[in-house]
């Protein structure tokens, strides 16, 4: 029998965090505004959450819209003040104006989280040359996990990288978990699991009424039932 696939659904607040527990999420990914794509979010929701459910959590690390790194010593400071409030998993990805990995901003980034594990998101989908910023990034401590939809559009146009990458599982610059999302939907799923991939990450497919609304628990329940029923 295959390994049961992670399901990783967004959450921007405790009620969120609560029904996306009830319906079989097995980790949050913590933002707050996703006008821009999603922002590190306050210590206090990350508490606040951190006290509702006893799910895996990961914090989005990530203070202004796109992917530069901004004020490293900023992002360090809010990684720490995080980790305070009971964080121990992160999201983060920083590149330059030429799409090449900001190796020192991630770097400094990482000493601040002092081991904890992480994902590099969907800023690999934005990069220039994503299998050299793989290759870049191969050591750093604590990264287990690429969030990515194979192309900046989107699954629908990703899913050759998608399959391609997940043939390449276990190689350098490859051993770390592919986690599926943007404009992922269910119908890709089957696919997906098998050729391998066992993590997948909703947002707004949690939220049948639009991001001004809560995570749908019963909503979450039907892509873990599709996750589960989609055997590689």
């Amino acid at each position: 029998m295959s390994k049961r696939a992670v399901l990783e659904v967004i959450a921007l607040d405790a009620e969120d965090a609560i029904a996306a527990q009830a319906g079989g999420a097995d980790r949050l990914e913590l933002v707050t505004d996703m006008a821009a794509d999603g922002l590190t979010p306050a210590v206090s929701t990350v508490a606040a959450i951190r006290g509702a459910v006893d799910i895996s959590l990961r914090v989005m690390l990530r203070l202004s819209d796109g992917f530069g790194a901004g004020n490293v010593a900023r992002v360090g400071r809010a990684a720490r003040d995080l980790r305070d409030a009971g964080a121990e998993e992160f999201v983060l990805g920083f590149l330059d104006a030429d799409g090449e990995v900001d190796l020192g901003a991630v770097e400094r980034v990482v000493e601040a989280l002092d081991g904890c594990r992480w994902t590099f998101h969907r800023a690999i989908d934005h990069a220039a040359d994503r299998d050299t910023l793989r290759k870049q990034l191969a050591d750093l401590p604590g990264l287990d996990t690429y969030l990515t939809a194979g192309s900046a559009l989107g699954v629908d146009e990703g899913l050759p990288v998608l399959l391609a990458e997940a043939a390449r599982a276990g190689e350098p610059g490859y051993e770390q978990q592919l986690l599926v999302g943007g404009g992922l939907r269910l119908d890709h799923v089957p696919r997906l699991r098998a050729a391998g991939v066992n993590a997948f990450h909703i947002g707004g497919a949690a939220r049948p009424g639009g991001w001004q609304t809560p995570v749908s628990a019963e909503a979450v329940r039907e892509w873990r039932r599709v996750v589960d029923g989609a055997r590689g």
